[in-house]
């Protein structure tokens, strides 16, 4: 790690609100752009706060996703070991990445994600006639937000969904800063094994689901192997389900706590793609996710970020830079020109973008109009916060109505 007279700040730094991001990013944007951090793991790395150093942090060619590379920046003690073992694609490089990617595309376009819409509010309708069937109080991040994001997921993967507190408790674990490599690996060798029993009956039984199309077009015919595609449909459910679930919960938390904006999406459900999108902005619950290498020496901002350091752009930091977006602590469902960096940019940017929107336009659409009697069923300081993941989001939100 190269040498600066400025002393490293602890990295991550807490949210003093959980609706917009820390206090310090206002700071680092106008002071300290490009600013060396202290990471959990004791290693040294950078921060980028800018909107436009970010996307162009993100889209250069210079910069390595290898999580293989000494100075990856994992946020966790066991992240690094276990990442290099199980290979998720988001964490490679071309033309690896570029492979898997090209795998998933076709299931997750405009066009297949619109069909899907029906299914989803189906799904949606479902879940939320148990949960008020059970009657309130009831944790909406376990009988909502993660019902919806796991079911869906599931269900366009091909996987049984009989317990769905199982796919949260290995996010949970393989997503923690704290858990140690034994139990990241562990977490996912269990859900590797379940994804496994799935991938042999679509060998010998193919349906019309994801896995059955992967185990036909690219694991029979060699082009990749079951471990290979195994990490790929891990990956897919965690990243998938884990901001989905975030957004969702903390999504309705918010439009708890500012109901003239739940209104104005009841008197007028067109607003809600915009709404989503700026919900998308101002929350950034994925804030730290593109963890980088430079491969060069790069510069942003006028400094230098030496090669094999670590690098990280700072999603949230981008999308409430003042430079980019007016006032941008503010919730606005018309805020025109909304190019926020939610779903990262450049090749890693979210694959599953689209299929996100919907689960949030259905989700969010659907709990507003036929629950408007929602409300906290305790104190606002009983709400529990998520402040050891990589997904900033709800432990728990007890809700009754």
């Amino acid at each position: 790690m190269s040498t600066d007279p400025s002393a490293p700040r602890d990295f991550p730094i807490r949210r003093g609100c959980p609706f917009a991001a820390p206090e310090e990013y206002g700071a680092l944007r106008a002071e300290d752009p490009v600013a060396r951090v202290t990471l959990p793991t004791g290693k040294e790395a950078w921060v980028v706060s800018r909107y436009d150093d970010v996307r162009e942090l993100l889209a250069d060619p210079r910069v390595s996703a290898d999580i293989r590379r000494p100075g990856f920046p994992a946020l966790g003690e066991g992240e690094q070991e276990a990442g290099a073992r199980f290979r998720p694609f988001i964490r490679t490089d071309a033309p690896e990445h570029t492979k898997y990617r090209r795998m998933l595309l076709p299931v997750f376009t405009v066009r297949r994600v619109r069909a899907m819409r029906p299914a989803v509010q189906a799904r949606v309708d479902e879940i939320l006639d148990a949960m008020l069937a059970a009657g309130g109080p009831a944790d909406l991040v376990a009988a909502y937000a993660n019902a919806v994001s796991t079911s869906v997921i599931c269900e366009l993967l091909g996987i049984p969904r009989q317990n769905l507190e199982y796919f949260r408790d290995v996010t949970r674990i393989s997503g923690s800063r704290h858990s140690t490599a034994e139990e990241v690996s562990g977490a996912l060798g269990g859900l590797f094994g379940l994804l496994a029993e799935v991938v042999d009956r679509r060998r010998e039984d193919p349906r019309d689901d994801l896995i059955s199309r992967l185990v036909t077009d690219h694991l029979v015919t060699g082009d990749v192997t079951t471990d290979q595609l195994l990490s790929t449909l891990g990956i897919t459910i965690n990243a998938g389900r884990e901001t989905t679930t975030s957004m969702i919960a903390l999504s309705t938390l918010l439009l708890l706590e500012r109901p003239e904006l739940a209104a104005e999406l009841r008197a007028d459900p067109s607003l809600m793609p915009a709404a989503v999108d700026e919900l998308l902005r101002v929350l950034s619950v994925a804030d730290s996710i593109p963890l980088r290498v430079a491969a060069e020496d790069i510069e942003l901002s006028g400094r230098t970020v030496p090669a094999d350091d670590g690098v990280i752009g700072l999603l949230a930091g981008a999308n409430h830079d003042p430079e980019r977006f007016d006032d941008p602590g503010r919730v606005d469902f018309h805020r025109t020109d909304n190019h926020h960096v939610a779903f990262g940019y450049g090749v890693h940017q979210c694959v599953g973008q689209h299929l996100a929107r919907l689960e949030l336009e259905v989700a969010l659409g659907t709990l507003i109009r036929r629950v408007p009697t929602l409300r906290l069923a305790g104190d606002r300081d009983e709400v529990a916060f998520k402040d050891d993941s990589a997904t900033f989001g709800l432990e728990e939100l007890m809700v009754t109505w």
